[in-house]
C-alpha cells in the first residue's frame, strides 16, 4: 500500500477512535453504573496513541526526517503526546474524569489536522534550510511534549474547578503524598473572628446562623480539606436554602484532580525549560543569536513564567485548590497562543505553519 494512502487511512482512523473514545468517557461519567466503560475508554486512548505513532512513523520513513516540519505533523504529534500523558495521568488517578477532560481536546486537534487543513499542507515537503539540523528532533519534540503535558495538567485543573463548582476549597496536606484523596478529613468552616453579636441583635437582623459539620474517617493520614461557605442567611430564605456541601465522593475526586494536575504540570515544566534552552542553542547555530524576541520566543517565555508562578505558588507559598487551578487554566490558554496562535496569526522566524 502506498504510504500516502496509509497515512490518510491512519489519520482518519485516529480521529474516529478518539471521537468514539470521547463518547465512551462521557457516557461513563453520565451513567457510572454501566460496567467496562472506563476500560473501553482507556483502550480507545491506547489504540489512538498507537495509530498516531504509526502515522508519524510512516511519514518519517517517507520523508527521511523526523515528522515535525509542518503544522499537520506537529498537530498529530501533539495529539500523540496528549494521549500518552492521558494514560499516565489516568493510571495515577484511577478516575474516568481524566478522559472526560482530555479526550475532547485530543479529538478536536486530530479533527482539525485531518479534516480542516488543506491537502497541500498535509504533504511532506523538503525541509527549509533552517530546519536541516539534528536540533529539529531535540528542540521541537521536547517542546511539543511539554505542550502536551502542560495541557493535560491544565485540563485537570479546569476539571477541578468544574467538580468543585468554583467554590473556595482549600486542600491541606502534601500534594506529592500518597493518596491525599481517599479517606480524608473534610470540614466546613465559618469565617474566623466574626464580629460579636448578641442574640437579640441576631434575631432583630433576621439572620439565622447554620453550623454544618461533616467528617469522614481519615485513617490517620492527617489530610484536611476546608470548604469556606457563608453561614449566615436571612430568615426569609433560611428554610428554603441550605449551604451547599460537596459530597465526600466529589471532595475525594477534587483532591485527586488537584494532586494529579500538580504532578503532571511538575513533569511538563522541566520539559518546557529544556526545550527553550535547546531552542536557544539551535537559534545561535542557525541565526547567530541565542534570543531574538521573535513572537514565538516571547510567548514561550510567557508560558514558562506562568507555570513557574504556578509551581512557585504551590511549593513555596503552599497554594492548593482554586487559586492554582485558575492559574493553570490561564496557562492552558497561553500554551495555545504560544503553539498555534503565533504560527497562524503572525509572521516570524518560527512561522513555518503560517498560511493567512
Amino acid at each position: 500500500m502506498d504510504l500516502v494512502v496509509l497515512q490518510n487511512w491512519l489519520d482518519n482512523i485516529s480521529f474516529a477512535i478518539l471521537f468514539s473514545t470521547m463518547l465512551i468517557y462521557w457516557a461513563g461519567a453520565a451513567f457510572p453504573g454501566i460496567p467496562y466503560l472506563s476500560a473501553l475508554g482507556t483502550a480507545g486512548m491506547a489504540i489512538a496513541n498507537l495509530s498516531i505513532a504509526a502515522l508519524l512513523g510512516s511519514r518519517w520513513i517517507e520523508a527521511g526526517y523526523f515528522p515535525l516540519s509542518n503544522l499537520y505533523e506537529s498537530l498529530f504529534f501533539l495529539t500523540w503526546g496528549i494521549t500518552a500523558i492521558h494514560l499516565v495521568a489516568e493510571n495515577m488517578s484511577r478516575s474516568r474524569l481524566v478522559g472526560v477532560a482530555t479526550s475532547p481536546v485530543a479529538m478536536a486537534i486530530s479533527a482539525f489536522a485531518a479534516l480542516t487543513l488543506p491537502a497541500t499542507m498535509q504533504l511532506s515537503e523538503p525541509l527549509v534550510p533552517a530546519l536541516k539540523s539534528n536540533w529539529l528532533m531535540m528542540h521541537v519534540s521536547v517542546m511539543m511534549l511539554s505542550y502536551a503535558t502542560l495541557m493535560v495538567g491544565a485540563l485537570l485543573a479546569i476539571a477541578f474547578l468544574i467538580v468543585t463548582r468554583g467554590q473556595n476549597i482549600e486542600l491541606t496536606g502534601s500534594s506529592f503524598g500518597t493518596s491525599s484523596t481517599r479517606n480524608g478529613n473534610y470540614r466546613l468552616q465559618r469565617p474566623q473572628n466574626p464580629p460579636p453579636q448578641s442574640l437579640e441583635t441576631v434575631a432583630d437582623s433576621g439572620l439565622a446562623f447554620i453550623e454544618p459539620s461533616f467528617n469522614s474517617s481519615n485513617n490517620g493520614n492527617g489530610n484536611t480539606a476546608v470548604l469556606e461557605l457563608p453561614t449566615a442567611q436571612t430568615s426569609s430564605t433560611a428554610q428554603s436554602q441550605t449551604a451547599e456541601i460537596l459530597s465526600p465522593q466529589r471532595l475525594n475526586l477534587a483532591s485527586t484532580l488537584d494532586n494529579i494536575s500538580y504532578r503532571i504540570i511538575g513533569l511538563g515544566f522541566p520539559l518546557l525549560t529544556i526545550g527553550i534552552i535547546a531552542g536557544g542553542v539551535w537559534a545561535n547555530e542557525a541565526w547567530g543569536s541565542y534570543w531574538s524576541w521573535d513572537p514565538k520566543e516571547t510567548w514561550a517565555l510567557i508560558t514558562w513564567l506562568i507555570f513557574a508562578a504556578y509551581l512557585h505558588a504551590r511549593i513555596t507559598r503552599g497554594w492548593q485548590g482554586r487559586r492554582p487551578a485558575i492559574l493553570a487554566a490561564t496557562g492552558f490558554l497561553v500554551v495555545w497562543i504560544c503553539y498555534l496562535g503565533v504560527n497562524l496569526l503572525g509572521k516570524g522566524l518560527h512561522s513555518y505553519g503560517w498560511f493567512f
